[in-house]
């Protein structure tokens, strides 16, 4: 169990990162509201300046869905 501190810098850090982009916060919300099953296909893309950019993905399963539910509850 984490300690309520560490659970309030955890939610402080959330409120400044929504605040610093409220695109990408809406985007998360959007793609959560209506869940996410085993099978989706989650990629990223990351692109440091003046650099290639590197693309990965993963093709959820029913562990990584346990662990996405966690990680949600934590960030209420």
């Amino acid at each position: 169990m984490m300690n309520p501190a560490s659970i309030m810098k955890i939610m402080n850090a959330k409120s400044i990162f929504t605040a610093n982009h409220p695109k990408f916060a809406a985007f998360l919300n959007a793609v959560f509201k209506g869940g996410i099953e085993e099978g989706t296909i989650i990629e990223i893309k990351v692109q440091k300046p003046g650099q290639e950019a590197v693309t990965s993905n993963i093709k959820v399963q029913q562990t990584d869905l346990e662990l996405l539910k966690e990680l949600w509850e934590l960030a209420k």
